[in-house]
């Protein structure tokens, strides 16, 4: 019985702390895309009719 509480809760701490990493994770992205303006997904080409 011992076993599986210190699994259940080595579990739950791993869930915790995936939570809070990808939360920094995200906020970390957030202000470096905030810092520099997002240019779209590689290089514009002007368009030409033809």
């Amino acid at each position: 019985m011992l076993i599986y509480m210190l699994a259940i809760a080595m579990t739950v701490a791993m869930l915790i702390a995936t939570v809070l990493g990808l939360h920094h994770e995200a906020q970390r992205v957030r202000v470096k895309a905030n810092t520099k303006r997002f240019e779209g997904f590689g290089p514009r080409k002007p368009y030409r009719h033809h």
